[in-house]
């Protein structure tokens, strides 16, 4: 760090302080929301606790590419906004110093940021989702010991109906059990025990053991007089159900990596639907990318208020921006992958587009004396703001009089 200017310290300073703040913020808020529906699911699911964490690992890349842009744009945008409302800005630009000198450390942050965001979305991004869509799937169809619920019938391979009253011991002790084992000949049996266990039966992985204690069993049999059995202990063994192995990955266009998606979307192999898709998904994960490579200028433009105003709305304005952005991408994105209009058009048009309004917003405040970039929705904000507090004070006013 000694080796940097001191102007280059002082600004890295202050953009790294609020970028990870807001890096953290945002992201834990995206987790929390998706923490809650987790665990409502797999309770529902009958299945391990540990699980919701191991979906939520999965899904830190998903969210990092959004609050990655995010963090940096905030960042860099309290860091000029602090420079601006204290005066320190003017006193750099006199000394010399163009808004683009300023930027210096802040295009070395975006530049590590952007390679690593490329890393995120092509490559850690398509192999969590597979894991996580691999989670999903093995709660739902009981590999993860999901498959026998407490308080609930649960059917194994269509002839035994078990029941279970409560679980303890994290499942090894089992008490109030009920079970009703039906025979291709027709007998049936009727059992029902104090307690029990799950025993793994070596060598035929297909095969557990329920050892019941302190039970009865009732024999149904079409040729034989019902009988009454007593037991201390039995061992009654389960076959247990063949659980359907995952789809390889690949099975969904995002869960290809970046080189996948090239021999993919220009592949004559490839169908229509599938070159679509991943030229789709190609061109959204490059978009994504670049574009942050315009959120240092837009920062600034946002970041410095009008001359004796200390308004926040470019804050409001740049996360507004940031967000409306990526959801476009999104749309852009599903629109292209059903072959409707081209990936160049509907993703890299609005980049165009965008981009030349940020390019524009900066040189209005860079080069143009006096020049704000949103300076009409400032006078507009303050506008508001003035009517709004007008009509507080009236309401008060009346208040105090009629009291």
């Amino acid at each position: 760090m000694k080796f940097l200017p001191a102007i280059d310290r002082y600004i890295l300073r202050l953009t790294l302080g609020p970028m990870g703040a807001v890096f953290l913020i945002a992201a834990s808020l995206l987790i929390l929301d998706k923490m809650l529906k987790l665990f409502d699911f797999v309770a529902a699911e009958g299945g391990p606790i540990g699980v919701v964490f191991r979906m939520l690992a999965n899904l830190l890349p998903e969210y990092a590419s959004l609050a990655i842009p995010l963090g940096l744009m905030l960042g860099i945008l309290f860091a000029f906004r602090k420079l601006a409302t204290t005066s320190e800005l003017d006193v750099m630009r006199a000394l010399g110093l163009s808004y683009t000198r300023l930027l210096r450390m802040p295009y070395a942050i975006t530049l590590v940021l952007a390679a690593l965001n490329l890393v995120i979305v092509g490559y850690l991004q398509p192999l969590s989702r597979y894991w996580y869509e691999q989670l999903d799937f093995e709660l739902r169809s009981g590999a993860l010991g999901a498959s026998i619920k407490i308080g609930e019938f649960t059917t194994l391979q269509d002839k035994m109906a078990l029941r279970i009253e409560q679980s303890r011991d994290e499942g090894r002790q089992l008490i109030g059990i009920f079970a009703r084992v039906s025979s291709p000949r027709g007998q049936v049996l009727t059992i029902s025990a104090r307690e029990g266990r799950f025993l793994a039966l070596k060598g035929n992985p297909d095969t557990i053991i329920l050892r019941l204690t302190d039970g009865q069993i009732i024999q149904d049999d079409p040729k034989q007089t019902p009988r009454v059995l007593t037991f201390t202990r039995h061992d009654l063994p389960i076959d247990l159900p063949a659980i359907e192995k995952f789809r390889q990955r690949g099975g969904k266009d995002r869960e290809y990596i970046l080189p996948e998606l090239l021999k993919i979307g220009w592949s004559d192999k490839a169908t229509q639907q599938e070159r679509n898709e991943s030229r789709a998904s190609l061109s959204y994960r490059l978009v994504e990318v670049v574009m942050m490579l315009l959120l240092p200028l837009l920062a600034v433009a946002l970041a410095i208020p009008p001359k004796r105003s200390t308004s926040s709305l470019g804050v409001f304005v740049s996360i507004v921006v940031v967000v409306a952005y990526h959801k476009i991408n999104e749309y852009g994105q599903a629109v292209a992958a059903l072959g409707r209009i081209s990936p160049i058009v509907i993703l890299w048009g609005p980049f165009v587009l965008f981009a030349a309004l940020i390019v524009w917003m900066y040189w209005r405040v860079a080069y143009v004396p006096g020049g704000q970039a949103i300076g009409a929705l400032e006078r507009v904000a303050g506008n508001v703001t003035k009517r709004i507090g007008k009509l507080i004070s009236r309401r008060n006013g009346s208040a105090g009089q009629v009291a």
